[in-house]
């Protein structure tokens, strides 16, 4: 699934643009991607107002004048475009038509989540997700209180959307390097001063890609056999239970 810095990109992106404008025409190119008959969920959307546009976690949602929401969720490499028609050579599988002329089209190599669901279904959904990175009520030592009462490895807990909502694979990989930590570290075993770093580096490594998440410098994620740019030590990658870290072994500490 996209993770947060590229959600919140498309949420700043669609909010000026779509708010207040209904929708006129909707088109399916493939039904796996929704979760209603097509006829259903075309009569449905047809004549509804966007009124806001809002990021959960790695979640995008528009806010519809009867109340209901249109959540998309995307793959990895799944994306959105606002346009008169899809990106070159990519096949679109939702494309919703708005009054000005203007189309928004989603697609990725995987089915993308488009689904209409009530204002009950949402909060459901949402019920027991973690703060937002960004939430003025997630403070420094807030995070610091919900990471403590962890027992797992750092990187498995980062992407626990229970902990914090947004952060996937790739950039719990490089929270963990800015904040010069091993994935693989134990939380029991990370000093309160750790804690707090990771809290400043997951601030800092997402704010740096939401800026401009197609031309974020990974440092080590998807880097597995290059130089460390820090140190210049030998990046790696391993198994960390059913998943993957990539880390420098030489610059990052248990602790």
């Amino acid at each position: 699934m996209s993770d947060w810095p590229e959600i919140d990109a498309y949420r700043r992106q669609l909010s000026p643009l779509l708010c207040g404008l209904a929708i006129r025409e909707v088109e399916v190119g493939r039904e796996q991607a929704i979760n209603e008959p097509i006829d259903e969920f075309a009569s449905h959307l047809n004549g509804r107002k966007v009124l806001f546009v809002e990021r959960r976690g790695r979640q995008l949602l528009l806010h519809l004048d009867d109340g209901n929401r249109v959540l998309f969720a995307l793959p990895p490499g799944g994306w959105l475009h606002l346009g008169p028609s899809a990106p070159e050579g990519e096949r679109a599988q939702i494309a919703l038509s708005f009054e000005d002329g203007e189309t928004l089209f989603a697609g990725g190599p995987r089915a993308v989540a488009c689904h209409r669901l009530s204002a009950k279904s949402v909060n459901e959904m949402w019920r027991g997700l973690g703060p937002d990175p960004f939430d003025a009520r997630l403070t420094e030592e807030a995070f610091v209180k919900r990471l403590s009462a962890r027992r797992g490895k750092l990187k498995a807990t980062l992407v626990d959307q229970k902990l914090v909502s947004g952060i996937g694979g790739a950039y719990a990989d490089e929270i963990c390097f800015e904040a010069e930590v091993l994935p693989a570290a134990p939380i029991p075993e990370l000093a309160d001063e750790t804690k707090r770093r990771i809290y400043r580096s997951m601030r800092k490594v997402l704010e740096e890609a939401a800026a401009d998440p197609a031309g974020f410098p990974f440092r080590v994620h998807g880097r597995e056999g290059e130089a460390c740019p820090r140190c210049g030590g030998t990046i790696r990658q391993e198994a960390l239970s059913s998943k993957k870290m990539t880390f420098c072994p030489s610059c990052q500490k248990e602790a």
